[in-house]
């Protein structure tokens, strides 16, 4: 269909112009026949002839008057009653073609009823000018007819070309689409089989490059899914070990417990280093089996008041904390947020926590502070503190499992989980500073909903 309209559009650009040039031939063709007729009566004795040739003449021009100039001298060569006034005058002595254009538009818009007088200059010099009288009907009706034709013809064309078109798209692109299509939902079925992926065969530049891509994500797909098979194999190997060694961890802490009641001055040292050493160790094996068994799922994303979250944080927090350790925040009152609460109430206590701890572990006073912005794009939450900052190589490896851990017996899992959930809201967990005077943590989350557009990129 689209074809179709876009081939009548192309006609109708066409027929304006083919239409007037029919006009112009026309009128031309009736010019010349009245100049062959007044050259008939020209050429006879004493330039006379009877009425019924001088009838005849006239109707096989098709015109009503012939007049001829000739060496500046106008003559009434032919004549006959003419049925009213003249309603059209074209000139087609040197004619543009708006002029044209604008005067067959004009014809066929006009009633059928009507004379037309038409002026030209004669052929073969034999004179400087014929001006001929005619009937509009006979005119008007040659172009309708003309113009039929011409929607007929645009019609056939049309739908042969839109019939050519669709076989076309079919065999050079809908096909190919379709066997994409079919790779992809085989694919799916059984992802792990590399008979499945797609093989690039399309001759069409595009689609080939859509299709070598569709076979690179399944190589790399079908490789990852091998490894993640593997590792979840060797998870639940760790995570077995680890429940199994915490619970010897556990025994052996315990009889670490009782040493410290022995008298002997080596052991009384060595006791307190042995459970510091077996307490950090279960910590690890429980913070393993903790992050094997995340299966964090969606959040669900709702307008959450940021300033009753916060409040929450901190309540919760002073009751861990010391009298070393001021907590404050500062966050507009209408300030909301699109999160998940709970996750997000995680995530701002983990940070908060951290910095408790950095600080109390210098054994000097110190401030955590919370505090909230936003623009038309983004909302900031900012956990700020004085504490004593992070080492250089916690920083390096600060949001990776197991390698970002700052405290003593930490397993460096928290800013890694944080890291991950503030991913699922589409925003970002970033190290603003750290040094001597503090540390401070960023979290940056969109505002607008993500467009497909944008997903697209």
């Amino acid at each position: 269909m689209l074809s179709i309209i876009f081939v009548m559009i192309a006609e109708v650009l066409i027929f304006v112009p083919s239409i007037a040039r029919f006009r112009q031939d026309y009128l031309v063709d009736r010019l010349e026949r009245a100049q062959i007729a007044s050259l008939s009566v020209l050429a006879s004795e004493n330039q006379m002839v009877s009425p019924d040739l001088a009838r005849e003449l006239l109707e096989n021009a098709g015109v009503y008057n012939v007049a001829l100039r000739r060496d500046a001298v106008s003559q009434l060569i032919l004549s006959s009653p003419v049925p009213g006034q003249v309603t059209t005058m074209v000139d087609l002595r040197d004619p543009s073609a708006m002029y044209l254009i604008q005067g067959a538009l004009m014809q066929i818009a006009m009633p059928a009823e009507g004379v037309i007088r038409a002026i030209g200059a004669p052929t073969n010099d034999a004179g400087s000018l014929i001006d001929v009288v005619m009937p509009q009907a006979p005119l008007r009706e040659a172009m309708i007819e003309y113009g039929i034709r011409i929607l007929i013809l645009s019609l056939v064309i049309s739908v042969i070309s839109a019939l050519l078109l669709f076989v076309a798209v079919r065999m050079f692109m809908v096909r190919p689409v379709k066997r994409v299509v079919r790779h992809m939902e085989s694919y799916a079925k059984a992802p792990e089989d590399a008979r499945r992926i797609i093989s690039p065969e399309s001759g069409i530049t595009e689609l080939r490059s859509a299709e070598e891509a569709l076979a690179d994500m399944q190589k790399q797909l079908t490789g990852a899914l091998k490894q993640k098979e593997r590792l979840a194999q060797l998870g639940g190997a760790v995570a077995k070990i680890s429940h199994d060694l915490r619970n010897i961890l556990t025994t052996a802490t315990l009889l670490a417990d009782r040493m410290e009641a022995s008298d002997d001055p080596a052991v009384q040292r060595s006791a307190p280093k042995l459970v510091n050493s077996l307490s950090r160790a279960v910590n690890l094996c429980e913070g393993t089996l903790a992050f094997g068994r995340v299966d964090e799922p969606a959040p669900s994303l709702n307008m959450v008041p940021l300033v009753d979250l916060v409040e929450d944080v901190i309540e919760a927090e002073k009751l861990a904390a010391s009298e070393l350790v001021e907590l404050s925040y500062e966050i507009p009152p209408a300030m909301s947020v699109r999160a998940d609460s709970e996750q997000l109430f995680r995530v701002l206590g983990n940070l908060v926590r951290n910095a408790r701890q950095a600080i109390e572990a210098t054994g000097k006073d110190g401030r955590i502070k919370i505090t909230g912005a936003e623009t038309e794009q983004t909302w900031t939450i900012a956990v700020c503190d004085t504490g004593p900052g992070l080492p250089p190589k916690a920083q390096e490896n600060l949001f990776t499992a197991f390698e970002g851990g700052v405290r003593k017996g930490g397993t460096g899992l928290g800013l890694v989980i944080a890291s991950e959930i503030i991913r699922g809201h589409g925003g970002r967990l970033d190290l603003v500073k750290t040094d001597g005077e503090g540390t401070e943590f960023a979290i940056e989350l969109p505002r607008n909903p993500l467009e497909l557009g944008q997903a697209a990129e």
